[in-house]
């Protein structure tokens, strides 16, 4: 079997692991044990899948920017949706912390100048860079506004901890819509995002209240 194969079916399982409990989680009590153990066979699942896809998007017969810089988003989203459990004890964000954002913006911002780039050019789907850059900024400016506030704000850490998994998990139901099913529209990409969003206030409201 040709090793770009193999690397595809690792790429699916993971991705499918990842999906599946993912779901599970969001019916799971927040804080248990059985949520905390799901939450890392998520955590795992999802960056192995995510560290995979770069990888393919980078080779000749499979490459594609845009899914390449997708897999950075989602890697960013896991990344830091874990380290958010570490602010609950500390009194500052560390370096970690801060690279992990600062690489995360950088890229964003870098997917809204191709974006508009490709707006100009007349270039399909450059919409999709354009959002997902805003997306990206929005949380990653979030993100040091956190580290500012959160050993004043009660439940910060927590809020930015739903946020990036939720998101994530939304990374892995688009990715399974559009690989799995090979639906690739532009609703397609963007609802699951939009409805995340929402979801995400909801959280946001009942942990706040």
């Amino acid at each position: 079997m040709e090793p770009i194969k193999i690397l595809i079916y690792i790429h699916a399982f993971f991705g499918g692991l990842g999906l599946t409990s993912g779901i599970i989680n969001i019916f799971k009590t927040k804080g248990g044990i059985k949520h905390k153990v799901i939450g890392r066979i998520f955590s795992y699942s999802m960056l192995t899948s995510s560290f995979i896809s770069l990888v393919i998007a980078r080779m000749s017969e499979h490459e594609n920017l845009f899914l390449f810089l997708i897999g950075i988003f989602t890697i960013y989203m896991i990344l830091s949706g874990n380290r958010a459990l570490t602010l609950k004890s500390k009194t500052k964000a560390d370096w970690i912390d801060k690279i992990i954002s600062g690489t995360m913006l950088v890229t964003s911002i870098g997917m809204i100048v191709i974006g508009i780039t490709g707006v100009i050019q007349k270039i399909d789907n450059s919409i999709l860079y354009i959002f997902f850059g805003c997306v990206g900024t929005f949380m990653t400016c979030k993100d040091f506004h956190t580290f500012r506030i959160f050993t004043k704000k009660k439940n910060a850490w927590l809020i930015s901890h739903l946020g990036r998994m939720v998101g994530a998990l939304i990374a892995s139901i688009t990715a399974f819509l559009v690989a799995a099913l090979n639906i690739g529209t532009l609703s397609v990409w963007i609802l699951p995002t939009i409805l995340g969003i929402g979801y995400i206030i909801y959280w946001n409201k009942k942990i706040t209240n």
